[in-house]
């Protein structure tokens, strides 16, 4: 006898009852409409997500725009992948998944904005991460043991949020999203003006440009040179006349 079943048969007879249910047997302990509703709302803001982050992928431009473009896809590409997931998990529950594009953006969370510079992108993006971020958490609460199978899904699309907000907090770095400027000028950019104390910087200090390599050594030399100078001009001054 199963160690967490006391009468199999009787297990046997639950499962026969609705079997057109599937996966949603007696045991399941969440509201399933609820349930449904809720993902339909994580689904919509996946998609709105999806669809922010392709407009600023196409319009990322500006010197730091290449590396900015390659974050937006990658984070478009795994936004439609949650889409996917969640989507399956409704019609799993026996739900239909809301793709109608007038529902979209009144069940999503997450606001379609566009950004009119790439650090307004920036910007917009990481607000709608945390917001999103902060939804999953209390639906991950909400869910608890009631339906694990959903919570494990959407622990999984939170884990890879925070992670997207993290690569976008990277981001301020090279644009402030206050004024739109970059913060740091790319090493790359001017690296034959690049100052020695910048060159020591970067390389940990164990290299020297080759003026820095003799200067003490010159600089000595001159100084030797100038002291036996004076000597010798003071030894000229002494010397009595004849």
């Amino acid at each position: 006898m199963p160690q967490f079943i006391k009468d199999v048969q009787d297990l046997r007879r639950r499962a026969e009852q609705k079997m057109e249910e599937g996966a949603v047997t007696q045991s399941y302990k969440g509201d399933v409409n609820k349930t449904i509703d809720i993902l339909n709302e994580a689904l919509a803001t996946e998609i709105v997500c999806v669809l922010r982050y392709m407009h600023h992928y196409f319009m990322a431009t500006g010197v730091h725009g290449a590396a900015a473009r390659d974050e937006f896809k990658e984070h478009a590409d795994e936004e439609r992948e949650h889409a996917d997931l969640v989507a399956e998990r409704i019609q799993q529950l026996g739900g239909k998944p809301d793709f109608n594009p007038k529902n979209l953006l009144e069940r999503s969370i997450s606001h379609y904005v566009e950004g009119e510079t790439l650090a307004g992108m920036i910007r917009e993006d990481l607000i709608a991460e945390r917001m999103v971020i902060e939804l999953y958490q209390q639906m991950i609460r909400y869910f608890e043991n009631n339906d694990p199978t959903t919570r494990i899904l959407i622990e999984r699309l939170l884990k890879d949020e925070e992670e997207h907000a993290t690569d976008l907090t990277d981001l301020l770095y090279i644009v402030n999203p206050e004024t739109g400027k970059t913060e740091g000028e790319d090493p790359g950019t001017n690296a034959l003006r690049m100052t020695p104390s910048k060159q020591q910087s970067r390389d940990g200090g164990k290299s020297a440009t080759l003026q820095e390599q003799k200067q003490p050594e010159d600089h000595s030399k001159e100084r030797n040179r100038i002291l036996n100078e004076l000597r010798r001009m003071g030894d000229k001054k002494k010397k009595p006349a004849a």
